[in-house]
């Protein structure tokens, strides 16, 4: 059977995307060391992400800041899951996603809370999604350093408040988002 794993990260943050990686993990490759992102140094993150780019089949996908304003940051996190797994381009049988709601009517499948602790292939999902986002904020921080993203990853920290309250949003700041 050929399962997908989907996983996402940037839920959380007052700026920038979320996003989303699908994965399929071939049995032969194996690949020593998945777990949830979060349990992750940066380092093991960073070698696991390369590794999982080069031995499996993947998907990574975003909704952009305007995309979570006009629709909410659930179905934007929905759309950029939609967008990773419709990158698989192979045939699978199975979809389990991270969470609580399955937002799948296309694919059988099913959400499985804490997902990212059980199944292998949401492990190497939200390692993608994690790595990702966090080189997209890294990439946003050069863009407008006052808010020192570099640091807080957009995530709602006292510092990242105060640089708000001082600067004012910025580009990518999600509007619809309380400060």
């Amino acid at each position: 059977m050929v399962i997908v794993g989907v996983d996402e990260a940037g839920r959380g943050p007052l700026a920038g995307s979320v996003y989303a990686a699908a994965v399929i993990l071939d049995n032969s490759k194996k690949i020593e060391g998945l777990n949830d992102s979060k349990k992750l140094s940066p380092k093991k993150r960073d070698a696991l992400y390369s590794e999982i780019k080069e031995k499996a089949i993947f998907g990574i996908a975003f909704a952009t800041n305007e995309e979570i304003d006009k629709i909410n940051i659930l179905n934007a996190t929905f759309l950029a899951m939609k967008r990773a797994i419709e990158q698989i381009k192979i045939k699978f049988d199975y979809v389990y996603v991270d969470g609580n709601i399955y937002p799948f009517k296309d694919f059988k499948g099913e959400a499985l809370v804490k997902g990212d602790s059980k199944i292998e292939e949401i492990m190497a999902a939200s390692i993608l999604a994690k790595v990702e986002r966090d080189n997209y904020m890294l990439n946003m921080d050069k863009l407008y350093p006052e808010y020192q993203f570099f640091k807080h990853k957009g995530y709602p920290t006292k510092l990242h408040k105060e640089l708000i309250n001082k600067y004012g949003l910025s580009p990518i700041h999600r509007k619809s988002f309380k400060i």
